[in-house]
C-alpha cells in the first residue's frame, strides 16, 4: 500500500487571499488523478501554511474555513486521503475544541501544526492540552515549516534563501525546542512527523550528542536524562518529495527505516517518480522499503 505523507490542497477562499498560491492548490480532482496513474493509495493533507490569515482576520478563521472544506473531501473521496486539521493557534481555549470536533465530527484522523508562529515554538504551554488529547487518541502531528517570518526572517529575506534555508532551520529550531522543553520524553506517545528530513536535525546527531555531553559536564546545560539523538531519533521525518542518497542515510543512521515516511509535497513538486525510485533504490530489505513507503503510516495510523 502507497500512502502519501505529504500533500496539500487548499480551498478557494484561503487561495484568494494568500500570497503565493495558485488555483492548482485546489485541484483536488487533479491530484485524485495523479495518485491513480501512480499507484497511491491515499494521502495525507496537511496545511502548507499560508498569510491567509492576515487578509482573513485570524488563524481561527482559516482554521475553519480549511477544516470545513477538507472535511467534504474527505467525505467526497473515502478512504483516498488522510486530513490533518488545522488548529485555531490564536485561540488557545478554542483548541482543543476545535480538535475534538474535527476528530469527532469532520472525520479527521491527524493535526497539522506550523513549524512556529510569529517566534512562538511548538514547546509553549498552550500546545500540552493538545498532546495530550493526541496522546490519549493516538492521533499524530504533522509539522510544516512556517512560512510567515520564520526564523532568519528579520535579516534575510530572499525569494530563494528563505524557502531554501529559513523554512528548513524553522522547522529545525521547532523540533529542537520539544527536545529541550522535555516534551519530546514527556509526551513520547505523541507521533510528531516533520517535513524535510526533519530539517537538518539528522544532519546535527553528532553535534547535538557531543555538545549536550560537553556542556553537561560543566553543568551548563539542563540534564535531559539522556542524550539529544535518544529523544529526536523517535520523531518521524517524511521525505517531502526529497530523492538525496544523502538524506535518506542521515535520516536512516539517526531513526532508522521504521520512522521514515516517503511524502511527495504535492503539488508545490508534481514529479513524484524520482523520490518514489530513491526509496526503491535503499539498500533496505523489501519490508524495510514498503514501511516507507506506506507501512510505517499504516502503523502510525491504525490501518
Amino acid at each position: 500500500m502507497l500512502i502519501d505523507a505529504h500533500s496539500h490542497w487548499l480551498p478557494e477562499e484561503i487561495i484568494s487571499n494568500a500570497h503565493f498560491f495558485h488555483k492548482g492548490w485546489g485541484d483536488i480532482e487533479s491530484q485524485v488523478k495523479s495518485m491513480d496513474r501512480e499507484g497511491i493509495d491515499a494521502a495525507v493533507l496537511s496545511y502548507p501554511t499560508s498569510d491567509a490569515h492576515l487578509k482573513l482576520g485570524s488563524i481561527s478563521q482559516v482554521a475553519h474555513i480549511y477544516n470545513d472544506n477538507v472535511s467534504l473531501i474527505l467525505k467526497r473521496f473515502p478512504g483516498r486521503f488522510i486530513g490533518a486539521a488545522v488548529m485555531p493557534v490564536d485561540n488557545s481555549i478554542d483548541m482543543l475544541g476545535e480538535l475534538k470536533r474535527a476528530s469527532e465530527e469532520l472525520g479527521f484522523r491527524a493535526v497539522s501544526l506550523a513549524s512556529s508562529y510569529n517566534g512562538i515554538y511548538l514547546d509553549d504551554r498552550m500546545f500540552l492540552p493538545v498532546y495530550e488529547y493526541c496522546a490519549e487518541h493516538s492521533i499524530p502531528i504533522f509539522v510544516h515549516p512556517q512560512i510567515v517570518n520564520p526564523i532568519g526572517f528579520e535579516r534575510v529575506k530572499d525569494p530563494l534563501l528563505t524557502p531554501v534555508v529559513e523554512y528548513v532551520f524553522d522547522t529545525t529550531i521547532s523540533a529542537g525546542k520539544l527536545l529541550m522543553s522535555d516534551i519530546l520524553r514527556r509526551y513520547a506517545k505523541v507521533k510528531f512527523v516533520f517535513p524535510y528530513f526533519g530539517g537538518a536535525v539528522c544532519y546535527l546527531k553528532q553535534r547535538f550528542d557531543a555538545t549536550y555531553r560537553m556542556l553537561r559536564g560543566i553543568n551548563f546545560v539542563k540534564d535531559l536524562q539522556g542524550l539529544p539523538s535518544e529523544y529526536l531519533r523517535n520523531i518521524y521525518v517524511d521525505t517531502s518529495g526529497d530523492a538525496s542518497t544523502a538524506n535518506f542515510s542521515l535520516a536512516l543512521e539517526l531513526m532508522g527505516p521504521k520512522r521514515i515516511l516517503w511524502g511527495s509535497d504535492w503539488p508545490a513538486k508534481q514529479d513524484i517518480q524520482p523520490g518514489l525510485k530513491a526509496v526503491k533504490d535503499l539498500d533496505l530489505s523489501e519490508e524495510d522499503k514498503s514501511g516507507i513507503l506506506g507501512g510505517n503510516l499504516r502503523e502510525i495510523f491504525g490501518l
